[in-house]
């Protein structure tokens, strides 16, 4: 893989456990730039599964890495980053979780924010998403409510990256080079 171009924006998604972040990963360290990774997920002592998950992460990143960890304000941490640089975001999916709290204004003028920031970006950015639509719907509202957010926001960040990558079965398919963008009349998804 070439070096991307330091304004690119590149969509990573998969399910869980499929390496992901890992691909994810490797695309930033192909970059000359410095390289800040923003963290969503959030600690939780009482989780050791979850710790154990974060920590995992924290062992594969290079020491080298700037790590921002960031629960809400996405947006406003993006804005104040000044090429020349490599943004990896991992996750939107804890993004979405950390602000399932909002009402569907607010989120709405999130999820806006975050989409004007991707057009207007200026350094490289590479977005890791999870893929919850593939499975069962979730027997109780709060489930259903991320879901739907996640999806529909991975769509509408897919549709404005230059690059988009399924992780899956351990390989990366580059679905901006073998899929077809759908098209897009209307900016508002659902």
């Amino acid at each position: 893989m070439a070096s991307h171009s330091l304004s690119s924006s590149i969509l990573v998604t998969g399910p869980s456990r499929s390496g992901k972040s890992e691909w994810a990963e490797h695309l930033a360290q192909q970059t000359s730039n410095p390289v800040i990774y923003i963290a969503t997920g959030q600690e939780n002592a009482e989780d050791s599964d979850w710790q154990a998950r974060l920590d995992q992460h924290r062992r594969r990143r290079p020491e080298h890495w700037q790590t921002l960890c960031v629960t809400q304000n996405l947006s406003s941490t993006l804005k104040e980053i000044a090429p020349p640089v490599c943004v990896l975001v991992d996750s939107l999916g804890g993004w979405v979780a950390n602000c399932l709290e909002l009402s569907e204004s607010a989120w709405q003028c999130q999820q806006q924010e975050l989409l004007q920031i991707l057009t207007d970006c200026t350094f490289s950015i590479i977005l890791v998403a999870e893929e919850t639509g593939w499975g069962v719907i979730p027997a109780y509202p709060l489930g259903r409510l991320f879901r739907d957010r996640l999806g529909t926001l991975t769509r509408q960040v897919g549709s404005q990256c230059q690059r988009v990558y399924l992780v899956t079965g351990g390989y990366a398919l580059d679905l901006s080079q073998w899929g077809e963008r759908l098209p897009s009349k209307n900016r508002k998804f659902s």
